[in-house]
């Protein structure tokens, strides 16, 4: 039983192969013995051209003996024999050795198990010095596994432990908040980001899990493994959120600010929630109006910090504190406070509009509707009103190109966030089936 790719690799003689961007090296008695196959090779490949010839030409060239021919069989049987369980050998012990970044997940992911087993009290076992170098480890463990085999997004080994402290402490707030009497929908947002991050961290907990009992059946080539790249990218999508905004606790609380005033819409926050069910292709123009309207409204709010994050270059950054921001540097935003100001003071006065609520109601059923669809109160509005209103509209969507253009991936990211806030969170299969 003689194998093609043997003989092929006895003919390549490639000394080294990568796997996972690891180097592994053959060793030089498994290339003597590939040589040693390939002349075993030649000579029967000689003998057959002499028996060949003597068919053709039986006067002048003698037929090979028997002898002759059973001797070279033999030697090319022991010497392929010899390559073959060599390289089988080194082949074996690589694929071993490419596993074993899997393996060490598993070993720090048992560690983990056993700890909690012990330590029945989590809040006080998140805080054991040997819990938290675990988890440090382990995470150290995804995020190289996700560097060499998460080929659907960037492969990222920089995330860290602390982005899951971090979302933990977040929910441990969360429930205090909630305990000492706060509404849950003023931490609904943090509760979502932060859950995402732990449930992506359990979610590839399971699957070390689950590997171990069949790591046989893990392909060397670590990228080749669907389960585990899809959990490996659901991983890095999730973590890369709550590196961003979760730690951040400003930015997590403008998020939650944006969420709850965007929810406190009564009239309008189940239309732009069907939007994000529905993936409508109005909602990625509706968005970026939404936020710089949630800015204009209070440039001295939290949820400033949205838009400063996203457009940086607008606000100028204050003396003595990289990252500090001051009001708005950029003149075409100055102006469009300013108007928007104008705006809401007319339309808060006008008899039809109802008050500063019910002005601010409005401006934003025409940010999310346009001015055909945007309902009765506006277009009940004198033709003077509505005017300065759309011209208002006008300059927000120019800022709001801005919004989406000046860092594209930032925004798609942002936008995603906010589509999963305002859905309640991702929807996970409750029992996944398992992939390797």
């Amino acid at each position: 039983n003689y194998r093609v790719d043997v003989l092929e690799a006895s003919v390549e003689q490639y000394a080294v192969i990568w796997v996972n961007g690891d180097k592994f090296e053959f060793s030089s008695e498994a290339m003597r013995r590939a040589e040693a196959l390939q002349r075993s090779w030649s000579e029967l490949s000689v003998m057959l051209d002499r028996w060949n010839q003597a068919l053709e030409q039986p006067r002048s060239t003698a037929r090979p003996a028997r002898s002759e021919l059973r001797n070279t069989l033999v030697a090319l049987d022991c010497t392929w024999a010899s390559f073959e369980h060599k390289y089988i050998a080194e082949l074996i012990e690589i694929e071993e050795k490419a596993r074993r970044l899997v393996v060490q997940a598993i070993e720090h992911e048992r560690c983990l198990q056993l700890l909690e087993a012990q330590n029945t009290d989590s809040e006080a076992l998140q805080k054991m010095t040997q819990y938290q170098d675990e988890l440090n480890k382990l995470v150290a463990c995804i995020a190289h596994l996700n560097s060499v085999a998460n080929f659907r997004r960037k492969g990222r080994d920089d995330l860290k432990a602390s982005v899951l402290f971090d979302a933990m402490s977040t929910l441990r707030r969360c429930d205090a908040g909630e305990r000492s009497g706060e509404g849950a929908e003023i931490f609904a947002a943090a509760r979502i980001l932060a859950k995402d991050v732990v449930e992506s961290f359990s979610a590839m907990r399971e699957y070390l899990r689950e590997v171990e009992r069949c790591l046989e059946r893990v392909d060397p080539h670590l990228c080749n493994n669907e389960g585990l790249v899809a959990r490996l990218a659901e991983w890095e999508a999730s973590w890369e959120v709550g590196s961003r905004y979760v730690m951040q606790v400003t930015t997590l609380e403008a998020i939650c600010d944006l969420i709850s005033e965007v929810t406190s819409l009564e009239t309008l926050a189940p239309a732009l929630i069907t939007m994000c069910e529905d993936c409508d292709v109005e909602l990625f123009l509706v968005l970026p109006r939404i936020v710089l309207l949630c800015f204009l409204a209070d440039p001295d709010n939290r949820r400033t910090e949205i838009v400063r994050g996203l457009l940086p270059h607008l606000f100028q950054t204050k003396e003595g504190g990289a990252g500090k921001f001051s009001k708005p540097s950029d003149p075409q935003l100055q102006r469009l406070l300013s108007s928007f100001g104008s705006v809401m003071q007319v339309l808060s006065t006008t008899a039809s509009a109802g008050g500063s609520k019910a002005a601010w109601e409005l401006v934003m059923a025409r940010a999310m509707f346009g001015s055909t669809e945007a309902g009765d109160a506006y277009t009940s509005l004198p033709s003077a009103t509505k005017k300065v209103v759309e011209d208002l509209m006008r300059d927000v969507e120019g800022m709001s190109l801005q919004l989406q253009r000046h860092c594209p991936e930032d925004w798609n990211q942002f936008s995603s966030v906010l589509v999963q806030c305002l859905l309640g969170g991702k929807q996970r299969d409750a029992a996944p089936k398992f992939e390797v």
